[in-house]
């Protein structure tokens, strides 16, 4: 018997969860087996389909039959991805393999945005982030309102009273 169990089918849960752990041990291998429940999911959603554009007739259709199809289904997906009959999850390994090998660990990603952090810091000479920000003196803020545009002509602060009927009171 292998020493980490696996999952028998994409519908088994603790055998996800045991997928999962092997996955933190054995990478590749859980990837070859994680491809394989993909496989079996994408042929049992061909075949759920294919089943479906078939007309039926009203004399053998029954909720028990439908429920018995599918997991007739679900079961040969999973044992065609078993064999490897499409190639599916060859293909799927073949091209996470390659992303994993041109994508650095994350760790080694880390090491290096510490040490370039740790370099630009003792590259620069101290300069503040936030500065300390100076207030105006009151001197300056009176010259900076006198700079301001003034309007043409005399600017009316208030309305003029008006009647209801639109006459001057």
């Amino acid at each position: 018997m292998d020493a980490q169990p696996v999952s028998r089918s994409y519908l088994d849960f603790e055998g996800l969860g045991q997928l999962k752990g092997q996955a933190r041990a054995d990478s590749k291998g859980a990837l070859r087996q994680t491809a394989q429940q993909f496989e079996a999911l994408f042929l049992q959603m061909t075949m759920k389909s294919m089943r479906e554009s078939v007309v039926k007739s009203d004399l053998i259709e029954s909720n028990t039959s439908d429920q018995f199809e599918s997991m007739f289904d679900k079961e040969v997906s999973v044992q065609l991805s078993k064999r490897n009959s499409m190639g599916l999850a060859d293909m799927l390994v073949k091209s996470l393999e390659a992303r994993q090998a041109s994508t650095p660990a994350t760790a080694d990603v880390l090491k290096a945005r510490d040490t370039s952090a740790q370099a630009a810091q003792s590259a620069q000479s101290g300069i503040a982030l936030n500065p300390a920000q100076v207030g105006l003196s009151l001197q300056a803020a009176k010259k900076a309102l006198n700079e301001l545009p003034r309007p043409q002509g005399a600017m009316l602060l208030t309305a003029p009273k008006r009647s209801i009927n639109g006459g001057t009171p």
